[in-house]
């Protein structure tokens, strides 16, 4: 039974921490949605959602249970497999990239106060599990999974996305839902490069892929580039425009433009299906959001905690973790800011600002990157 046990334990624990990231994530995209609709509602001079709960606290559940309750269509003449499996497609690849963010700093020693306080549990030859257990979460990271390849996982993995999209644009049979698939196609080969390319700045500065190893980094520092928005303000505008343009928000929501092609490539999609789709464009926000404050905004490190709390402490862990998700929270925010503030572009305008103005200066920032970088280095 203690082999048994001591075999589980890994898996237990990384059971954990994934329903408890996935279950944060869920509960943020539900009340960014709560919280885009309030603060539409504020920039267009009107009240926004406040009859569900105190203050609409409680809209995202009612949301959740019209979609449950809501009669699911399913178009005569759609390929059904493909239909019912790009809704599938959208969420997975939205949801992956969680697995290798770093929530926050890892814990020393987090579970060494609570061994005297509970009484002694033998199993086996271990004769006090809760001290095993104790010993065995020293030095915990906060990541579901560390891998030296982060930056390109995240990259791929939100690259797949697109075939959701694409695929429900096919599958469904419509025309409009056709055009919102190519579109978003086209989309997102013309600002994944840039989006490519604005990382590349980060990635040589930082010296790895590893999204630790880029917060640890900008940790390390000189005090004037602590953060790697510093000298690479450039990249950081390019990649903040790219990530606006990959996850098709205001305004670069082309492939579902309300005022062309009805709802896109979601035109179809109803019930359930369409929520899939719904969250997995929020949960999208979420994920450039998070890869923005990692590459250049110093992740869950803010400059002058470890002179206020210990390294390694709880206290200091929490601190670090409030600090990373105010900052995400400021990306979502702007998101919601800029939905109310810009009009739409027309998409060959879409399409020139893409090849002819931020590949060359994502390109641009690379070349000089790579000069101060060699130089640097001599």
């Amino acid at each position: 039974m203690e082999t048994a046990f001591k075999t589980a334990f890994p898996l237990i624990v990384y059971s954990l921490g994934i329903v408890a990231a996935f279950g944060g994530v869920m509960m943020i995209v539900a009340y960014t949605v709560l919280a885009e609709r309030k603060v539409l509602g504020w920039i267009q001079r009107r009240i926004g959602p406040n009859r569900v709960g105190p203050w609409g606290v409680l809209q995202p559940f009612a949301d959740l249970l019209k979609f449950i309750l809501k009669e699911d269509l399913t178009p005569d003449k759609s390929t059904k497999f493909v239909y019912f499996l790009a809704p599938i497609v959208a969420l997975t690849a939205a949801f992956l990239p969680m697995v290798v963010y770093p929530f926050g700093p890892p814990l020393s020693d987090p579970l060494s106060w609570l061994v005297p306080y509970l009484p002694v549990i033998p199993l086996g030859a271990e004769p006090n599990i809760v001290a095993w257990i104790a010993e065995q979460a020293k030095n915990m990271p906060l990541t579901i999974a560390r891998i030296d390849i982060g930056v390109l996982f995240v990259l791929a993995v939100t690259s797949v996305g697109v075939y959701g999209i694409a695929l429900a644009g096919w599958s469904s049979n419509n025309k409009y839902s056709l055009m919102g698939g190519l579109r978003s196609s086209a989309q997102m080969i013309s600002y994944e490069l840039a989006m490519g390319a604005s990382v590349l700045g980060v990635v040589m500065l930082a010296g790895t892929l590893d999204l630790n190893g880029i917060i640890n980094a900008q940790a390390n520092s000189p005090w004037y580039m602590r953060w790697f928005i510093i000298p690479q303000f450039i990249g950081f505008i390019v990649f903040l425009i790219s990530a606006f343009a990959e996850t098709n928000r205001v305004p670069f929501d082309l492939p579902e433009a309300e005022t062309e092609l009805v709802a896109g490539f979601h035109t179809e999609y109803s019930a359930l299906k369409f929520a899939l789709f719904f969250m997995a464009e929020y949960v999208n926000m979420f994920t450039v959001s998070v890869m923005c404050v990692v590459l250049f905004l110093g992740g869950w490190y803010v400059p002058g905690l470890s002179h206020i709390f210990e390294v390694g402490s709880i206290p200091y862990a929490l601190a670090s973790h409030v600090a990373f998700l105010l900052k995400i929270f400021f990306f979502l925010f702007l998101y919601i800011w800029i939905r109310g503030t810009l009009p739409r572009f027309r998409f060959d305008q879409l399409m020139s600002f893409g090849w002819k103005f931020l590949l060359p200066v994502a390109i641009g920032n690379v070349i000089v990157t790579t000069i101060v970088v060699f130089f640097l280095n001599r």
